[in-house]
């Protein structure tokens, strides 16, 4: 009897060695720079401890969790790192929620815990930053012990962890302290990042408070501690859009990267404050950019959504009365809408689409308008389709005939919305490419007339309540007819003046792959004077994706639930 309780001792002690958390510190007895008797390197939960000895807790450490499962191990290692503006570590339930969630992912994790308070006399960060350096040597250094590739060693952080992950992600070349042992000699490079509300980013709030003036204006720009030399590395960011630690701070780091043509990813998110969102949005970045796996075949979206099964039926009516379209030419195609009902219908709300094509033709049946369409159909939301006049107008500018159709197809839902059922003051429309562009016609500029009114649906507005804007091209004055020519990242490239942004904007969301020649800054622009006004916009690009990304795409990346993302979207904004 002994002997077997003895044997399920030993047993159970080797099935918790396999999954116990190691800790190491970083540094070698008496080796550690600047060290300062107020610092402890320590999560919140433990020196809330009442048996908390700080004299025990000096020096930065790494704390190993478990190996993931075999079947699902692919390589790759995450560097988690806490918040609390360099005054703790607080950020236990994220380093938990990460943790777990990551290494279901077949990521090995390790939790980072540097050294705070502040630092006196020095940069708030530097302790933090020399620990960090000095982690990511060691962490590269047992990448073989621990079963890892030394170059598939990302971060994933959160506030005043973000901005350590960011100087560890731009100013690896940069050394934060003088070389100790032959550790120092290995690399402290990290291969991405996922980067959540990072603080002190822009110049208005470097000094570690909240950006002061919001991070806007002619003298706010970048902190100039980040070198972005050229170890930096693909990064995708997350910020809330009512972060006090600004939100311009990704968009400012992300134009960045874009200059230097580093694949990138900028997730903005309305209404939140300071917080970590999209965890999923991450991990498709890290599935896009192939960091521990190659992409999946590639898939059609017209096989995935190919059935009208969702739809009771289907109306078709022309957007003008016979004889009274205004700039009619004789080249361009006839307007009409199509309404599409639910069987079910769950919502009043209607989303108006339709599709790009240049402004030389555009079909309301083809990948951009029909698999969303049949989506919101099986969700119970009515969809109005319609085809605009292409190709361009002659004399005229480029959209001004289909601006024209767009104005009256919205006073045409709004005055039969009622008779189906549906809420006139919940319309939405969305298009892609130069129908993004035209979405943001409708979005911004409804109190300004594109055509003189020809009967009593004229007098209704044309504003909208919510815009979706895919991959919208000709936004900005570098590529207001072409793509951008210098991808929208210069301060000289800005919004085109159609954009009238009148009292009547509504907010959007935005999502653009990063790679496409009619710049996904188009969408970032947008944003930030979305923002300026006061308006909350979502907004996702896509690192690697191009133009028309949805039309083949991989699954596990957003170019694949692009379309779930509208619906979240839509369901925040209670349309859905």
């Amino acid at each position: 009897m002994k002997k077997r309780m003895l044997l399920l001792v030993a047993a159970l002690l080797c099935a918790w060695s396999s999954y116990a958390w190691e800790r190491q510190t970083v540094w070698p007895k008496g080796k550690m720079p600047h060290r300062q008797e107020h610092q402890i390197a320590a999560m919140t939960d433990e020196a809330g401890d009442p048996k908390f000895k700080a004299d025990k807790h000096r020096v930065a450490y790494l704390e190993w969790f478990e190996k993931p499962d075999e079947k699902v191990r692919n390589g790759a290692c995450m560097i988690l790192i806490s918040g609390g503006a360099y005054q703790n570590c607080c950020d236990v339930g994220l380093i938990k929620l990460w943790h777990e969630t990551l290494t279901r992912q077949g990521i090995q994790c390790v939790n980072f815990v540097y050294r705070t308070p502040r630092p006196t006399g020095l940069p708030i960060y530097q302790t933090a930053w020399e620990d960090a350096q000095r982690a990511v040597r060691m962490v590269r250094s047992q990448a073989k012990k621990r079963g890892f590739d030394p170059e598939k060693i990302g971060t994933i952080s959160m506030s005043a962890g973000s901005h350590l992950a960011l100087l560890l992600a731009t100013s690896s070349q940069t050394p934060a302290y003088e070389q100790v042992d032959a550790l120092d000699t290995i690399p402290c490079h990290i291969n991405w990042a996922i980067v959540n509300a990072p603080a002190y980013v822009t110049n208005d709030g470097e000094e570690g408070t909240p950006a002061t003036r919001q991070g806007y204006g002619m003298d706010v720009k970048l902190s100039d501690v980040f070198k972005f030399d050229e170890k930096t590395c693909p990064m995708s960011l997350h910020h809330g859009g009512l972060d006090i630690y600004s939100p311009n701070g990704s968009t400012l780091i992300y134009r960045e990267l874009r200059r230097r043509h580093i694949p990138a990813e900028l997730h903005l998110y309305p209404n939140e404050g300071h917080g970590a969102f999209g965890l999923e949005r991450g991990i498709e970045f890290m599935n896009q950019m192939e960091f521990y796996s190659k992409l999946a075949p590639k898939e059609d979206i017209m096989k995935r959504y190919p059935s009208d099964d969702a739809r009771k039926e289907k109306v078709a009516e022309d957007v003008w009365p016979e004889g009274k379209m205004p700039c009619a030419q004789e080249h361009q195609c006839k307007p009409y809408l199509e309404w599409h009902f639910p069987k079910e219908k769950k919502t009043n709300a209607i989303q108006i689409i339709y599709s790009g094509g240049a402004y030389e033709g555009n079909n309301p049946d083809g990948f951009e308008v029909a698999p969303l369409r049949r989506y919101l159909n099986e969700l119970g939301m009515t969809v109005v389709t319609m085809k605009y006049r292409t190709p361009r107008p002659k004399g005229l500018a480029k959209h001004t005939t289909a601006w024209q159709d767009l104005q009256r197809a919205i006073r045409i839902v709004r005055s039969k919305a009622a008779s189906h059922g549906l809420d006139p003051g919940k319309i939405g429309i969305m298009g892609s490419s130069a129908g993004g562009h035209l979405t943001l016609m409708g979005v911004t500029s409804s109190m300004h007339q594109s055509y003189w009114p020809i009967d009593d649906i004229d007098k209704l507005p044309c504003n909208v309540q919510w815009g979706l804007g895919i991959y919208p091209a000709y936004a900005l004055t570098d590529g207001a007819n072409a793509p951008n020519s210098q991808g929208g990242n210069e301060d000289s490239a800005v919004l085109v003046p159609e954009f009238s942004f009148d009292l009547h904007t509504a907010p959007m969301f935005l999502i653009h792959g990063d790679a496409d020649g009619w710049a996904a800054m188009n969408s970032v622009k947008v944003w930030e004077k979305m923002r300026s006004m006061g308006i909350q916009c979502e907004l996702h690009t896509l690192a690697r994706s191009e133009h028309c990304f949805q039309n083949y795409a991989s699954p596990g990346t957003g170019c694949y639930t692009w379309m779930d993302q509208i619906v979240e979207y839509l369901r925040k904004i209670k349309a859905l």
